[in-house]
């Protein structure tokens, strides 16, 4: 086995990036007038963009269907063998395929090409060959050919799935700016990450309530504040007129403050010691708009109200990190 240096190990990586970035200049110089005849036929498609490859293909057109339906094109792979055994029901005469064939002669593709066009689904082809079969038989074809391959032995599809995977992801991003496809479109489909829970979470979802809420009346006294702020965790209290409007907060800031003049404290109420007129948010709100005003602010907690701003709820900073807000 030859012995290979730092060196050569880095130099071998470069010659990979520079066969694949050549690649990709020479599929940018061929984006013309078919990809345009592709996007409008995905445009005006009423149905899915079904994804179909066999092999390396089909990995690659797994991924670019995932980003079509991510994206705002609905959108799914089905597997051209097993659409010869009973997956082909799920397409429809209303959808669009999209075929990935480097060769443009995958066998499993060609097999099925008859029914699709019997159905009278459009087709797509992506293929490195436009005079192969697959490209012959196309309603457009989008050529992914690459001049080589990064792989030294020109076997393992290497620059050519990365050609596909680009000119995939050409399409779904030009589709997106077409559709007017927004950040909150996007987290409608992707509830569970971080985008979509900034997005889609409301104050309601991670707000403190009932007997979790730090509250003192007017009334109450320095012990009994501190008590509160103590038995609840927030770092501060509401401080409420007995219907429950908010009248101000009693924070961890102005414990230590009241600390340093200790004088008369035992004659002193939250009236006294509170800090009126503190930032609110409504309880109809996103919890983004919380952190938010927590940044604006300098603060950790924020109190939550209702119209008449009577008070509802409670959240700190740690909350919005537990739900990934933040």
């Amino acid at each position: 086995m030859k012995k290979f240096s730092s060196s050569d190990i880095v130099r071998l990586s470069h010659q990979v990036f520079d066969v694949e970035l050549n690649g990709l200049k020479q599929l940018k110089q061929r984006v013309g007038d078919e990809f345009v005849a592709a996007i409008e036929l995905i445009m005006a498609c009423k149905g899915h963009v079904v994804v179909i490859g066999m092999g390396k293909s089909g990995h690659i057109g797994n991924k670019i269907s995932a980003t079509l339906a991510s994206t705002g094109t609905p959108a799914f792979f089905v597997h051209p063998g097993e659409a010869s055994h009973g997956d082909l029901g799920m397409i429809t005469s209303g959808d669009l395929i999209l075929a990935i064939s480097n060769s443009g002669e995958t066998e499993e593709v060609l097999t099925i090409l008859p029914l699709i066009k019997r159905m009278g689904a459009k087709l797509i082809s992506m293929t490195g060959k436009p005079n192969s079969n697959l490209a012959k038989n196309s309603n457009v074809h989008l050529d992914i050919s690459v001049t080589e391959e990064a792989c030294p032995l020109g076997l393992a599809p290497t620059a050519s799935t990365t050609a596909t995977l680009v000119m995939g992801d050409a399409l779904a991003v030009t589709l997106l700016e077409m559709r007017g496809f927004t950040k909150e479109d996007f987290a409608m489909s992707h509830p569970a990450g971080s985008l979509g829970k900034k997005l889609l979470l409301g104050i309601e979802d991670v707000m403190r309530t009932g007997e979790d809420i730090p509250r003192v009346p007017l009334n109450a006294d320095f012990a009994m504040a501190l008590l509160e702020m103590n038995q609840k965790g927030l770092g501060m209290t509401a401080v409420v007129h007995n219907n429950g409007q908010v009248a101000g907060v009693f924070t961890d800031g102005d414990l230590r403050r009241t600390l340093d003049d200790l004088a008369d404290l035992k004659e002193k109420t939250m009236v006294d010691l509170a800090t009126p007129n503190p930032v609110l948010i409504h309880y109809k709100k996103m919890a983004v708009e919380a952190a938010q005003i927590m940044e604006a602010y300098k603060i950790h907690s924020l109190l939550v109200v209702n119209d008449d701003e009577i008070l509802v709820g409670a959240l700190n900073i740690h909350d919005l990190l537990r739900a990934g807000v933040v």
